[in-house]
């Protein structure tokens, strides 16, 4: 092989399109955007801006309280841990911890984990997650096992308010 032998593999660089350069590119004249008006300019950005018409944000109703800081769990249900103990991939005779469950791939890496009961367990087993339904606690213990969930600290006494000098 000599250096004027070398050559890229085929698709592994792509070139950008060069617009307005001519009818015979394709992309000539207006470069794809159309003719005129404010979307055909640069630095342009209308989101959800719909014409004048009611923007569909504003259409549509909203509900409820939604809190920034809630908390969100994986779910994890006793169905996929018990098929996951019969692939192999969870030892049941050890603790099933939240982070076991993670690297078997059965929960999201950036959540606790949560057990549900959805499936049925048939393997005697401790888990050591971060939290669980009553169901599954229920089942978990039905054949055997246990559940361990960490302590949750009490809220702390709101201080009494003092008063005010008249």
């Amino acid at each position: 092989m000599r250096l004027n032998q070398l050559a890229d593999n085929e698709g592994s660089r792509k070139f950008r399109m060069r617009v307005g350069r001519g009818i015979g590119s394709g992309k000539g004249k207006t470069s794809g955007r159309g003719v005129k008006g404010q979307k055909a300019r640069t630095g342009v950005s209308i989101k959800g801006f719909e014409g004048g018409q009611m923007p569909i944000h504003r259409r549509l109703p909203k509900r409820g309280f939604n809190p920034l800081n809630r908390l969100e769990f994986a779910p994890v249900n006793l169905g996929t841990v018990q098929k996951a103990i019969d692939a192999g991939r969870i030892d049941a005779s050890q603790a099933i911890t939240s982070d076991i469950l993670r690297d078997a791939g059965l929960a999201d890496r950036r959540m606790p984990v949560r057990l549900l009961a959805k499936g049925t367990l048939t393997a005697k087993a401790s888990f050591a997650v971060d939290a669980a339904s009553a169901a599954a606690t229920a089942q978990v213990e039905k054949v055997g096992g246990s559940v361990t969930l960490p302590a949750v600290e009490a809220p702390a006494e709101p201080k009494a308010k003092k008063e005010k000098k008249k």
